[in-house]
């Protein structure tokens, strides 16, 4: 095998492993333990947010080199490849959170002040849909899990 043909191989791993090992950590690691440690709920939830846009661009990226990966690889075969659907889907929850979702909440987040948000009169609405974001962000992670088993089915 030609080592440009292994370094893309390896390149897909790699793409697969950091995404999907990223949305694990920071979504059920790092996160909470911001909301668990820090005394300042607010100060969590904005280095929460900064690591969540980190995961979503990342995830962007991976995606992006995946799909390119994955039609060059397979051609029109790629289509009938579960792994470039789950990547797709993986990568439009991505985009409807980081786009649509995330700036939802920032501007509920501004309308509350001068005070906190869960202490304004759009608390609800924050919750809604920050609970909206969580499930987007679940439902993400668990095809990434399903991503990581079905991976080398995109190498063949």
């Amino acid at each position: 095998m030609l080592p440009m043909h292994r370094f893309a191989e390896h390149l897909y791993s790699v793409c697969i492993t950091l995404w999907v090992g990223a949305l694990w950590a920071i979504g059920y690691l790092a996160a909470p333990t911001l909301f668990g440690v820090l005394d300042d709920r607010a100060l969590a939830g904005k280095v929460a947010g900064q690591m969540f846009t980190y995961v979503a661009w990342l995830g962007m990226a991976a995606a992006a080199y995946l799909l390119v990966f994955l039609a060059l690889r397979k051609d029109s075969a790629a289509f009938r490849s579960s792994v470039f659907w789950l990547v797709l889907l993986m990568l439009l929850l991505t985009v409807a959170g980081h786009f649509g979702i995330q700036p939802i909440l920032a501007q509920l987040k501004a309308d509350s002040l001068p005070r906190e948000v869960m202490e304004s009169a759009v608390r609800s609405r924050f919750a809604a849909w920050h609970g909206v974001s969580s499930v987007v962000y679940l439902i993400e992670s668990l095809l990434g899990l399903l991503l990581v088993v079905l991976q080398g089915r995109g190498l063949r």
